[in-house]
C-alpha cells in the first residue's frame, strides 16, 4: 500500500449534480437509512442489512481510513435537494487477500437513487481526483456476481475484468475489475 499521508484529501468534489465529502458522524441516520434497504445490501458482504449500530461502527471504520491513509469514502449529496443518495470512493479491499495490495473504487446508493447515472458521475469524479491529486498507478472495483448495474458502472469508468474469484469470508463468487491510471 503506498503512503499517501502527504498528498492532499479533497474535502469535497463536486459534479454537475452532486456534492461530495468524506463520511462522518452526522451522516449516520441518514446512511443507517440506506443499510436497512435489503434490495441495496443484496450484493454487498453476506447480503444482511445493517442496523443503526453496525453503521456507526462502519462510519467510525470509514473515518479511521481516511486518518490512516489520506483517502476514503465520500458521502454523496444531490445537491438539489442535500439528501444522501449513498457514498462512493476509495477503500483497501483487505477482505480479498488474493488481490492486495491494492485501492478499490465502490458505490453504495439506497434504492430511490438507482438508475439515474448517480453512480457512475460519483466515481468518474473521484477516479478524476485520484489521478489529479493521489500516486496511485492503478484502481480495481469488486462485485458480487450478478450484480450486473455494479459492472456496468465499472465499465463505465473504463476498467476491465481481471478475475473471477471466491470472496474468503462470505464463499461468495465476484469479480474483480481493473483499471490503470
Amino acid at each position: 500500500m503506498p503512503d499517501l499521508t502527504g498528498f492532499p484529501a479533497a474535502s469535497s468534489l463536486t459534479t454537475p449534480r452532486l456534492l461530495l465529502r468524506p463520511l462522518r458522524g452526522d451522516d449516520l441516520d441518514a446512511f443507517a437509512a440506506v443499510n436497512a434497504q435489503p434490495e441495496v445490501m443484496r450484493y454487498i458482504h453476506d447480503g444482511r442489512t445493517l442496523d443503526r449500530a453496525a453503521t456507526a461502527e462502519r462510519l467510525a471504520t470509514y473515518q479511521r481510513h481516511w486518518d490512516e491513509h489520506g483517502f476514503g469514502l465520500y458521502r454523496v449529496e444531490v445537491r438539489e435537494t442535500g439528501e444522501l443518495a449513498g457514498f462512493t470512493g476509495l477503500a483497501t479491499p483487505t477482505f480479498l487477500p488474493e488481490i492486495m495490495p491494492a485501492v478499490e473504487i465502490g458505490w453504495r446508493l439506497g434504492r430511490a437513487y438507482w438508475g439515474r447515472g448517480l453512480a457512475t458521475e460519483a466515481a468518474q469524479a473521484v477516479v478524476a481526483h485520484t489521478r489529479a491529486a493521489l500516486a496511485l498507478r492503478r484502481l480495481v472495483s469488486i462485485h458480487v456476481v450478478g450484480n450486473e448495474a455494479s459492472a456496468r458502472v465499472m465499465v463505465k469508468l473504463g476498467m476491465s475484468l481481471e478475475r473471477e474469484t471466491v470472496q474468503p469470508d462470505t464463499g461468495r463468487r465476484v469479480r474483480v475489475y481493473a483499471m490503470d491510471l
